[in-house]
């Protein structure tokens, strides 16, 4: 059995992916696999991962016949993972030499189910590090007491699945897959539930992890449908979150951040093609209007201006006993 399992999506990024294997070499050790997913790439990258699977000690080359997304792809790995610990890391993005072991020192001497990192934005050139939005480095605690409090970046707001270390038996009460088929923010609803089931965590600091943005194919750059998964993501999580048995302290949270999505994509909405912006604007106020009202209510007076400005105009209209239409 392995120590450590790694998996790692590819998809036509056969410009960066060398950066990302060179990566894994330098944290390779004969007790970790790094399970290699081509979600179906049409450029070079299968040739890289056939030799990756050659050349690199502990890789294995899996390859989907049709492309099913990040999620999908995270899952196909999981399904072949053999290691007492896991991790991911996207095929675009590359580690620093030996964080890997660094990492499961850590989680091992700590011996909680998961660790989160902080994590290293390059774009371009210019490097800052990110740090895990929770209180003091190297202490367990109980994963939901992460989660709050609602008017504030906390660790659900930090949903980055190659930023930690997780314990196989995560995986095994299902907690570490993810939602097939969710195109963007497959994250969220992954974020959520292992905050709320797993038993034990903590941030380590070890900023190992190098997250590549402004990546031409990466969705985050694509104003196609694909990105409006997020609603889909957002509504997983809130169905979740109120069948929680703490669902009256929890649910300001998850509408607020789905919320602040909402906004944060009609900030940019001339990235999307007309017809998904269109799309976005319907789609928001369907969302808007499947939310608990009582608790968007307050959620909208605690925002700032701006944005609480923008999600009521797209609010759909309610009416009170009287007739009289209530935005």
């Amino acid at each position: 059995m392995p120590k450590l399992s790694v998996v790692v999506p590819f998809y036509n990024v056969q410009t960066y992916a060398p950066d990302a294997l060179k990566s894994l070499e330098l944290n390779a050790r004969e007790d970790f696999e790094f399970l290699l997913v081509d979600d179906c790439s049409t450029d070079g990258t299968a040739g890289l991962l056939e030799r990756a699977a050659r050349e690199l000690p502990g890789a294995v080359h899996l390859r989907h016949e049709r492309n099913g997304g990040l999620a999908t792809a995270r899952n196909t790995g999981l399904d072949a993972a053999r290691g007492e610990y896991l991790a991911f890391l996207d095929g675009d993005d590359w580690l620093a030499p030996g964080h890997l072991s660094r990492t499961l020192a850590a989680i091992e001497a700590l011996g909680c189910d998961f660790v989160r990192t902080d994590h290293v934005r390059c774009t371009g050139r210019t490097r800052s590090v990110q740090r895990v939005p929770h209180g003091p480095e190297s202490v367990v605690t109980d994963p939901r007491t992460a989660i709050l409090p609602a008017d504030r970046a906390t660790s659900v707001d930090y949903p980055y699945a190659w930023a930690g270390m997780y314990h196989r038996r995560l995986l095994d009460r299902g907690l570490l897959r993810f939602t097939d088929g969710l195109r963007t923010a497959e994250d969220r609803p992954w974020i959520w539930r292992l905050h709320r089931e797993a038993a034990s965590f903590a941030a380590v600091g070890l900023p190992g992890v190098f997250y590549r943005r402004g990546v031409p194919t990466s969705l985050t750059q694509i104003g196609d449908e694909r990105q409006l998964d997020f609603i889909r993501a957002f509504d997983q999580v809130l169905a979740e979150v109120a069948e929680d048995r703490d669902s009256a302290l929890l649910l300001p949270k998850s509408v607020r951040t789905y919320c602040a999505i909402i906004a944060h994509h009609f900030g940019s909405v001339e990235r999307f093609e007309p017809a998904v912006a269109r799309k976005l604007r319907s789609m928001s106020t369907a969302a808007l209007g499947r939310m608990p009202q009582d608790v968007l209510d307050r959620v909208l007076d605690a925002m700032d201006a701006e944005r609480a400005g923008l999600l009521r105009r797209l609010r759909p209209g309610r009416r009170t006993p009287s007739g009289a239409v209530v935005r």
